[in-house]
């Protein structure tokens, strides 16, 4: 749902709090972003694969300028990150930017060869010419250069 005059704002959270003021913030109806990632943890005897975020202490949330003080009411939520003065926002590019790379990388199963892919950052279409664990080789399809990217 796109709401008129709505800005992307960074919203700090206290840490290790990003993800449950995520949860709390969708629960309320109001559009977040908070990447993750799944890392895998090493203890002395065992490991685990744990869920941690990609913007530690922050969570994209999508508002008007009316809606701004509903956040204070989610446990967890300290702060809007200001700049110059101001509360600082994203471009809805760069947010568009971060989903689609979070989705194809991040949660995506492993592409696989000769698939056509949209290479991070780049955002450029290439052809997988190999995987190699979490490393990929790919050719560019307008400039015909060998790429490698790490898969995370």
């Amino acid at each position: 749902m796109v709401k008129q005059g709505a800005k992307w704002f960074v919203l700090l959270t206290k840490p290790k709090n990003e993800i449950k003021v995520a949860s709390l913030l969708t629960a309320k109806q109001l559009p977040v972003f908070a990447p993750t990632r799944t890392e895998v943890r090493q203890w002395s005897d065992r490991k685990k694969k744990v869920v941690v975020p990609l913007l530690p202490s922050m969570v994209l949330v999508h508002l008007t300028e009316q809606e701004v003080p509903c956040v204070f009411s989610i446990p967890g939520v300290v702060r809007y990150l200001f700049s110059n003065g101001k509360r600082a926002t994203v471009p809805p590019h760069e947010i568009e930017a971060m989903q689609a790379y979070h989705s194809s990388v991040c949660h995506g199963e492993p592409p696989l060869v000769g698939e056509i892919i949209t290479v991070p950052e780049l955002l450029q279409p290439a052809e997988v010419l190999a995987v190699r664990g979490k490393k990929c080789i790919a050719r560019l399809q307008q400039l015909g250069a060998t790429i490698s990217f790490q898969l995370t």
